[in-house]
């Protein structure tokens, strides 16, 4: 059985929030434990928790830390794709790594769905697949591995994925998740505190 990675961005300090956003805490998880368990829960295996401003941790990820996280989530985003071959050499009897599902630590709302559907969408034939919300591009992203080099490549200061999407319209995939959860993100103690009151 081949493998999907997933990987949690969760390297900034939270400047907007006033705390690093992957210790901030929310029904008793922090948003990286959060983070990990929806990758987990959605089918990815293995998970890599990108770390930064501060450390941190979560059960069934292992720790990619980014010392470049200042200069923007673009340099986690390409941090994590090039641990992943790290991942395989380690564990050479494993079954290849094929693909890697890319979530934000700062949008807890999104369900476990948006990873299946993802997922299921890659085991169709889709190469980068994005997760839509009322038909409008968001997060979760899945990427083949034919895809990371060039995709990490493009990768700058507070862009991840984005940049290589633009780039490359016609290899995108999207697959509507509305109904899944929302792609809400947590930037200040507004958003936190609307996110606390739901949850």
């Amino acid at each position: 059985m081949v493998r999907i990675a997933g990987i949690l961005l969760a390297a900034g300090e939270g400047s907007r929030l006033g705390q690093p956003k992957a210790l901030v805490e929310i029904g008793g998880q922090t948003l990286a434990e959060r983070g990990v368990a929806l990758l987990r829960a959605g089918g990815a295996d293995p998970v890599l928790l990108v770390t930064g401003a501060v450390r941190a941790s979560a059960a069934g990820a292992r720790v990619v830390r980014n010392l470049d996280w200042r200069t923007g989530m673009g340099s986690s985003f390409a941090a994590g794709l090039h641990a992943l071959e790290t991942v395989e050499q380690e564990s050479p009897e494993a079954e290849r790594i094929v693909a890697a599902v890319i979530a934000l630590a700062d949008q807890p709302l999104v369900g476990v769905a948006a990873i299946t559907r993802l997922i299921d969408a890659f085991a169709a034939g889709a190469t980068v697949v994005v997760a839509a919300y009322d038909g409008k591009p968001r997060n979760p992203v899945l990427i083949h591995r034919e895809h990371w080099a060039p995709a990490a490549a493009l990768a700058t200061g507070d862009f991840g994925a984005r940049a290589f999407l633009r780039a490359h319209p016609e290899l995108v995939t999207l697959v509507e998740c509305g109904d899944t959860g929302s792609p809400f993100d947590i930037d200040t103690p507004a958003d936190l505190e609307k996110v606390r009151r739901g949850s």
